[in-house]
């Protein structure tokens, strides 16, 4: 991908329907296998996405060259874990799965009092908090790029046997703000990443792991403008099919005109010292493939 994000998440449907097509006729250990092949391919052959990371790898995180290329396969092969166990979890394939919810606590606070937002960030697999969802006494509505939304409503309608997910999608004509607003009103939850934004937002540039990088203000101006907490979640891949969920406890920023300035560098702050701490522990599961850092 190039220096900017072009809104486009990578994985295109003919690679979506052979992963389908392999989980529905011989399971999943025959899809992980397929990435035996699919990882090598985009280590050697897909210098688009390629470069980004070894960049990430070298510069940010100063692993040798030896380390950067080890590290890429990892990358490129949990990832395709991680897009297979998305579609095996949507479509009802979770006993082969283990889970271990740290910090469920805090979403049920957030859930018994006047909701909020959970954020995340496009690494690990974020969509594991689905199996949260009817635990949690309130709904959870999912906010994503209306491309996306469109995308992953085709390739899983065939196969998804539980619709509990409330999507938010986002929209030229703004109204997915309007959502946003009725939900927050009516004490809901609001789960949306703080690592990704369409060209023409409005960014905040801060020191990110050692150089700056611009992140979205439209995640955070929205939980201070509604005077709503926020906790930093993240859903980490182990071995054997177990994921482990993580949830820091509600923050809520003031709400105040004269400290709104002050409460986003907090809560951005927050956010960074959070993300930062979880890719150094798992550095092969971060998802943004173009050049994050200026």
């Amino acid at each position: 991908m190039s220096a900017e994000w072009e809104g486009k998440t990578r994985g295109g449907a003919a690679g979506y329907r052979a992963f389908i097509f392999l989980l529905k006729h011989f399971g999943l250990n025959s899809a992980y296998g397929l990435l035996l092949f699919v990882a090598p391919y985009f280590v050697l052959f897909v210098p688009k996405a390629r470069k980004p990371m070894v960049f990430y790898f070298r510069r940010i995180l100063g692993f040798s060259r030896a380390k950067s290329f080890w590290y890429l396969f990892k990358n490129n092969f949990v990832f395709g874990q991680v897009l297979i166990d998305k579609v095996a979890l949507m479509s009802g394939i979770s006993s082969k799965f283990t889970f271990n919810f740290e910090g469920e606590e805090n979403l049920h606070q957030m859930a018994s009092e006047k909701g909020g937002f959970i954020m995340g960030a496009h690494m690990g697999n974020w969509e594991i908090a689905g199996q949260l969802l009817h635990r949690i006494k309130t709904k959870v509505h999912i906010v994503m790029l209306e491309s996306e939304h469109e995308k992953i409503k085709t390739m899983l309608d065939e196969v998804m046997t539980q619709k509990s997910m409330h999507i938010i999608p986002i929209k030229e004509d703004l109204s997915h703000l309007f959502a946003i607003r009725d939900a927050l009103e009516k004490n809901e939850l609001i789960a949306i990443h703080g690592d990704r934004f369409l060209p023409g937002s409005k960014t905040i540039t801060t020191n990110f792991m050692g150089y700056e990088a611009d992140f979205p203000a439209g995640p955070f101006s929205l939980a201070i403008k509604y005077n709503k907490p926020i906790t930093y979640i993240s859903a980490i891949r182990h071995p054997k099919m177990h994921y482990h969920f993580f949830a820091t406890r509600p923050k809520t920023y003031s709400s105040k005109r004269s400290e709104f300035d002050q409460s986003l560098k907090s809560a951005l702050s927050d956010y960074i010292s959070f993300l930062s701490k979880t890719m150094r522990q798992h550095p092969e599961q971060w998802f943004n493939y173009y050049y994050f850092w200026k």
